[in-house]
């Protein structure tokens, strides 16, 4: 009987045994299960914060480069406007394709001249330049697409004036004398045939003896303006007529 009660004790040692041993590891592996789900969690929500503090980071850039581009591009039109200013202010110096004419007074009198042209004993200030010669001379280039003249240096702009100043003439009130160098930037091949076109403005100082040397170039410098540009009345206005 004892024995038999020692075995059944035995028995029932050994399914305790098991069963807490079952236990044992079914608790440890829960608590590992647990410690990775902690650990999981943790790293999704560190890596949930990087991704929100990656997407801020993106958004600043993404502003600091925009507001950049929008700086250059504002940089860009004030440089452009600036240019466009400068251009139209004369203030720049230029080169471009154009013409280089030459202008002297006539080296004849009125004895070698064409009698069918002159009659003797005509005035000699006939035969040497006058602002009015100038005067047409520019006025034929700017009409044939000149975008910049100068004479002897100086840079015509809206206000200059070309007048007679005794043997001499005045050119934004600098006086120069012949031979007149007239330096225009324009398609050279246009204001060349203005020049020299039947009955144009060559042709009528030919009659005085007066010369018109053309000479086309693909280099031509038109210097910048040098004097200063007043403005006493006019001002900006944003008003259409």
């Amino acid at each position: 009987m004892e024995n038999k009660n020692s075995f059944a004790n035995k028995k029932v040692a050994a399914v305790l045994f098991v069963f807490g041993v079952m236990l044992t590891v079914q608790f440890r592996s829960a608590q590992t299960t647990r410690v990775e789900n902690s650990v999981r969690f943790e790293r999704m929500e560190e890596l949930t914060d990087r991704l929100i503090q990656t997407e801020k980071e993106r958004d600043s850039l993404q502003k600091a480069l925009e507001e950049r581009n929008k700086k250059i591009a504002l940089d860009e039109a004030n440089e452009e406007a600036l240019d466009d200013l400068r251009f139209r202010a004369a203030m720049t110096g230029l080169t471009g394709e154009g013409i280089i004419v030459k202008m002297d007074d006539s080296k004849k009198d009125s004895r070698e001249l064409p009698k069918s042209k002159v009659t003797t004993g005509e005035n000699p200030n006939l035969y040497i330049i006058h602002d009015d010669d100038l005067l047409r001379v520019i006025n034929e280039l700017r009409a044939a697409g000149a975008e910049a003249v100068s004479i002897n240096g100086e840079r015509l702009i809206g206000t200059s004036e070309i007048r007679c100043a005794g043997p001499t003439l005045s050119v934004n009130n600098v006086r120069s004398a012949a031979p007149f160098v007239i330096s225009a930037i324009g398609k050279k091949e246009t204001l060349e045939s203005a020049l020299k076109m039947r009955g144009g403005v060559a042709e009528a100082l030919e009659v005085w003896g007066i010369v018109l040397d053309v000479t086309a170039a693909d280099d031509v410098y038109v210097p910048p303006y040098k004097g200063v540009v007043k403005r006493e009345y006019v001002k900006e206005s944003n008003v259409e007529n």
